[in-house]
């Protein structure tokens, strides 16, 4: 039995023949010869570093050859332009490839055109260059410092002019690539920069990438079109997906039925080596206007003319000098192949960075005699250039402005339309809704939102509040705010928004459980910081910021069971990314919500990750009680509640569901019994070092965490910073205390179960107090 898809809005179409509008033959020609040579620069680049991904650099050289000389509209003389087309490699280890193209696309218009060229040279990828790649920014070879070589990253990051995100993890860049789609299409409108995406059919395989591309189809992202090298081996099998009646090794449809399922237009290149069927499929492409984002699939061989093919030349190729190098190198040099250097002593870095050299600067001779195919593609260099001019792309009148999101956020005191009162009670994810909401509201729109299947539950839906309803789509509903994720799709979510953010004109944020977006958005999340800090080398400037929203956080969402109310979410999370490019909140009351994002906001990090519960909590009198008021929490770490005279001693608090049972229950207890404490709440670590060394020193200095205690929502190894003795980690209090996970029920119950409500603090702390006291 067999069946038919159901009814969609994309197309399918077959090319088997050239259609009579491509570029001539000897434009073609022209084509095939640069890509030859790119080829070349492949081999070259693995022969001497014996590292780096060969065969799927090689296999994808048409298609690259022909988007750069004939299918994109940009600016090569200014590679942060957003208004031009984009290349995105969420294929991360054709890096390879990316790497001489882009160097050999330089040689063209430095022979052909060199007015095309940016005049900084951050904006450039030179030949020169190639002498960085996989080398440490601190790599000391003479040629390397000589040039001035950029040390070239084994997997893209924005480092390489016109890069925009850092990619390499598994599915990680088919997301993020869709998120720079999202982000153009909502800035531009109608006529939105494209994003043309490469990749390879293994990476189609991992789960995210259903989730992004069940997105895409559904947000009717017309301006995303995947190129996609159908070559069929990945790193372990020759036979990735079905084929025809063969059976795939690891799925049973083909990258076309994968793609035509999710409402995706289909273009199938039946020879990704055929430079007219390359070009007619890439100019089909273009034409296409139902709406739908486009893959164009093409029929390639893994390690083509290499001499390596298959899954062996994934990661692998020919050794060093060995004759096969040299016979894939014919081609371009004939006899003289058998010339090129090999250095005496492969380890000896030095002779070997000659060795490489002379090859390269042999390879820019063969460039130069092409006088004609240069000057002819650098006039295609200027073609899209112009084309790029004549399309006058401008933002949409009523366009975003994500710089608003930070003027709004540069005051510690709450707006007025977020205030909230003493007596009242408010979950602390509504209140964080309420601010992406204001927020949003401040900036036209900027702040795009999403979850995985819970944008009431999580109350993220409070930021798209006032914004016309429903999910957005690039034609039906251009003013949503929030975005069809495909489903319960935590993984392909954080990259989609990472990558909305990276474009720079929106921050995305996403939420669902802190028990599963906290580990499922953390390698997306780690990839935007690397992204972010990459950035700066080639277009300084502040972060870009993505928010990453655990809701439901901790025991208070008992209910859900053990599965769900994770105490662990912090920990993956918490001071565990560079210093400056994330920060993480956990708020204990309402009324922290606003000072804690505004002041992460103005720290201007990559990543944002709070962390709310899901249960009203109260609107607490903190005056009345003797606390720091809720602007304190701005600090990161502060002082809730100073001793009045001598302490007895210091409690570390963290997490909600603890702090709330201490305020209202363990603290009334201690105070009737005499015990003067020193209590210290840490709301952000990554704020708190914001802060100068003497400002951290009022608040807790080595004495006081000598002799603190901690009590923690989250994981005791949270608390390590904070507590410094063997004493005062024996007698933190967490969730995992008793050495088991906590069962379901109420929160008030299963916080109760762990030990942690307010008389079991209240034991714990006077315990702890009789330990230190019985020491001394």
């Amino acid at each position: 039995m067999s069946r038919a898809f159901g009814p969609r809005r994309a197309e399918w179409i077959e090319v088997d023949r050239p259609d009579e509008d491509i570029p001539g033959a000897e434009v073609r020609a022209h084509m095939t010869r640069f890509d030859l040579i790119y080829r070349s620069i492949v081999a070259t680049q693995f022969n001497y570093h014996q590292s780096g991904h060969p065969g799927g650099s090689v296999s994808a050289g048409h298609i690259l050859t022909a988007l750069l000389f004939d299918g994109l509209d940009y600016d090569l003389s200014d590679p942060v332009r957003d208004d031009q087309d984009l290349v995105s490699f969420a294929a991360g280890h054709k890096a390879t490839g990316l790497y001489g193209m882009w160097a050999l696309r330089d040689e063209v218009a430095r022979i052909g055109r060199p007015e095309l060229l940016p005049s900084e040279r951050r904006f450039r990828l030179r030949l020169e260059d190639l002498l960085g790649f996989r080398r440490n920014p601190t790599h000391d070879t003479p040629l390397f410092r000589r040039f001035e070589s950029k040390p070239l990253d084994g997997h893209p990051t924005p480092m390489t002019p016109f890069v925009r995100l850092a990619t390499g993890p598994s599915g990680v860049g088919v997301g993020s690539s869709a998120g720079l789609a999202f982000a153009a299409a909502d800035t531009y409108g109608r006529d939105a920069p494209r994003v043309h995406m490469i990749e390879g059919e293994g990476g189609l395989t991992p789960g995210r990438v259903y989730e992004s591309v069940a997105s895409a189809g559904a947000s009717g992202l017309s301006n995303l079109i995947c190129h996609l090298d159908w070559n069929q081996a990945s790193i372990d099998s020759d036979r990735v997906t079905r084929e025809g009646d063969t059976p795939g090794e690891y799925v049973q449809w083909d990258p076309m039925e994968f793609f035509y399922l999710h409402d995706w237009n289909v273009i199938h290149v039946t020879d990704g080596f055929d430079m007219a069927l390359v070009l007619t499929g890439q100019r089909r492409a273009l034409t296409l206007d139902n709406g739908q984002p486009t893959a164009v699939v093409y029929r390639t061989e893994k390690g083509w003319r290499y001499g390596v093919t298959g899954k062996k030349s994934h990661g692998g190729g020919h050794k060093m000098g060995a004759d096969a190098w040299r016979e894939a190198m014919a081609p371009l040099f004939g006899e003289e192949a058998r010339e090129l250097r090999t250095p005496k002593d492969p380890k000896n870095r030095v002779e070997v960075e000659e060795c490489y050299w002379d090859t390269l600067s042999r390879i820019r001779g063969k460039v130069e005699e092409e006088r004609d195919m240069c000057v002819a593609l650098a006039g295609r260099l200027a073609d899209a250039a112009g084309r790029l001019e004549a399309r006058a792309r401008t933002p949409r009148a009523d366009v975003p402005d994500v710089e608003r999101i930070f003027v709004a956020a540069n005051t510690e005191e709450t707006p007025e339309d977020l205030r909230l009162f003493v007596g009242d009670a408010t979950p602390l994810r509504t209140q964080l809704g309420a601010v992406l909401g204001y927020l949003n509201h401040a900036s036209q729109g900027a702040i795009l939102l999403g979850a995985a299947d819970l944008l009431d539950s999580t109350a993220v839906s409070g930021g798209a509040k006032g914004f016309p309803p429903g999910f957005f789509h690039t034609r039906d509903n251009p003013g949503g705010r929030s975005l069809s994720m495909g489903g319960i799709c935590e993984d392909g979510l954080s990259c989609i928004l990472t990558g909305i953010s990276g474009f720079g004109r929106h921050i995305g944020a996403g939420a669902s459980y802190g028990a599963f977006i906290s580990p499922l958005g953390h390698i997306p999340s780690r990839v935007h910081a690397i992204s972010q800090q990459m950035r700066q080398e080639v277009e300084p400037g502040p972060y870009r910021t993505f928010i990453l929203q655990c809701g439901h956080a901790g025991m208070k969402t008992g209910e859900d069971g053990p599965t769900h109310a994770d105490p662990q979410a912090l920990q993956l999370h918490i001071e565990n990314y560079v210093q400056g490019t994330a920060v993480t909140l956990t708020p204990w009351e309402p009324q922290e919500i606003w000072p804690l994002m505004a002041a992460a906001l103005r720290a201007r990090p990559a990543v944002i990750v709070p962390f709310v519960t899901r249960p009203s909590e109260p609107v607490l009198d903190r005056e009345g009680l003797g606390l720091a008021p809720a602007s304190a929490a701005a600090g990161g770490v502060y002082t809730l509640r100073a001793a009045s005279g001598a302490r007895d001693g210091t409690v570390v608090l963290q997490g909600s569901g603890v702090t709330l049972a201490f305020v209202q229950d363990t603290l009334p207890r201690l105070l009737e019994d005499g015990v003067d404490l020193e209590v210290v709440y840490v709301a952000s670590p990554e704020l708190f070092d914001r802060r100068s060394e003497a400002e951290r020193a009022t608040v807790i200095d080595d004495e006081r965490s000598r002799e603190a205690m901690g009590i923690t929502g989250f994981t005791r190894q949270t608390m390590y910073r904070w507590i410094r003795s063997d004493l005062g980690l024996a007698h933190t209090m967490h969730p995992f205390q008793k050495g088991h996970y906590l069962g379901s029920g109420a929160g008030d119950d299963v916080i109760r179960e762990a030990g942690l409500d307010g008389d079991g603090q209240y034991r714990g702390i006077r315990a702890y107090l009789d330990a230190r006291a019985a020491r001394v």
